[in-house]
């Protein structure tokens, strides 16, 4: 068999062309269209539609609401799991299940990654009612009582447009969502009521780093029917145990396991 030199379509060529997708999309400031990635990557156009159909398929990318391309499930399961958040997983755990103790609730940790809000750790109801592993699920950011206290604090950049209303609870106007956050500011802690779906509550508190500025936000979420009348108490209860949290990050030594 002779020997021409050159790769064929299939095999290591095309394992070059996707990772060169994948390497555009990632390094990317912002989400790329298919235009975008034809055009800078200088692929075939049906080449181009063929890989990122594969791409999305195995999540090594995805598309957002304006159907452009940005890094997919898989590289934000990977980067909560082996990443700089693992030591605050690990500190925060006894926090977490303080607040579960005192609330009763599911109890989550967030942290900012890109424009979206990624649970990195969390602590179950002992109820029946109310328990799913949120860590698994992406929620947008303005639906979640974890996001919106990202939003107060700017660690994540406001969204800008008619956001999406999954409820008719959803606060899905931008204005509408400046007041809300400025309340939440206020009183210093966040609410979700039936916005992400009907039935589920969410409160949030900031979690500060370090240097004093917020990296994570603790929550909890249950079934709204329970949490109804308890928001300003469960809400001071997490304002607490976050600056205690705050406080131990701050000191950020391996002995202190609790807060």
């Amino acid at each position: 068999m002779s020997n021409t030199g050159k790769e064929p379509a299939t095999g290591t060529q095309a394992l070059d062309r996707a990772a060169t997708l994948i390497r555009t999309v990632v390094q990317a400031d912002e989400p790329l269209s298919f235009v975008d990635l034809f055009e800078e990557c200088g692929l075939p156009k049906s080449t181009t539609s063929r890989l990122l159909t594969a791409l999305e398929r195995t999540e090594l990318l995805e598309r957002n609401g304006d159907g452009s391309y940005v890094a997919g499930p898989l590289f934000w399961l990977y980067a909560t799991r082996h990443d700089p958040w693992e030591e605050l997983v690990r500190l925060a755990r006894p926090t977490m299940e303080k607040v579960g103790k005192d609330t009763l609730e599911t109890v989550n940790l967030a942290v900012p990654r890109g424009d979206r809000v990624v649970q990195v750790a969390q602590v179950d109801t002992p109820y029946m009612l109310g328990t799913r592993d949120w860590t698994e699920v992406e929620v947008p950011a303005h639906c979640s009582a974890l996001g919106k206290i990202l939003y107060t604090h700017a660690v994540l950049e406001l969204p800008t447009g008619r956001l999406d209303q999954l409820t008719e609870h959803t606060v899905a106007d931008v204005d509408d969502l400046r007041r809300d956050l400025d309340r939440g500011r206020r009183r210093g802690y966040a609410t979700t009521v039936d916005e992400l779906e009907i039935g589920l509550t969410g409160v949030a508190a900031a979690v500060r780093g370090a240097d004093g500025t917020v990296i994570a936000s603790l929550g909890i979420s249950g079934p709204s029917q329970r949490l109804q009348g308890r928001l300003d108490l469960v809400g001071h209860t997490l304002i607490d145990r976050a600056d205690q949290l705050s406080v131990l990050l701050r000191r950020r030594t391996r002995k202190e396991g609790a807060a």
